[in-house]
C-alpha cells in the first residue's frame, strides 16, 4: 500500500480490509455470504450428507468498496454514477 501511495497508483485488492486501511477499491465476493453458505455446508455434513457428494458452488454476490479518501490523494475523481453502485464507500 505504501509503495502504491508513494507512486500515485490506483490499487485493487481480493479482500476489503486493505481498502479499510487505505487501499482504494475492493471487489470480489461476499464474504459474509460465504459464511452463511458455508454453514450450510456444515449442517448437511453434520446431517450424515457425504462431502464429496456435495456440488461445488461459486460465489453468487460480489461487493464493490470504494476508499474516497484513498482516491483523492493520488488524484482520481470517481464518478458519482459509479460511487452509487459501490456497497460501501469509504469517506
Amino acid at each position: 500500500m505504501a509503495l502504491a501511495a508513494k507512486d500515485r497508483l490506483p490499487t485493487i485488492y481480493a479482500a476489503r480490509e486493505p481498502v479499510e486501511a487505505g487501499g482504494f477499491i475492493f471487489y470480489g465476493p461476499s464474504e459474509r455470504d460465504n459464511h452463511r453458505r458455508a454453514a450450510t455446508y456444515v449442517d448437511k455434513i453434520l446431517k450424515g450428507a457425504k462431502p464429496a457428494d456435495l456440488p461445488v458452488k461459486r460465489p453468487t454476490k460480489f461487493e464493490l468498496v470504494i476508499n474516497v479518501k484513498t482516491a483523492k490523494s493520488i488524484g482520481l475523481t470517481i464518478p458519482k454514477s459509479f460511487l452509487l453502485r459501490a456497497d460501501q464507500v469509504i469517506e
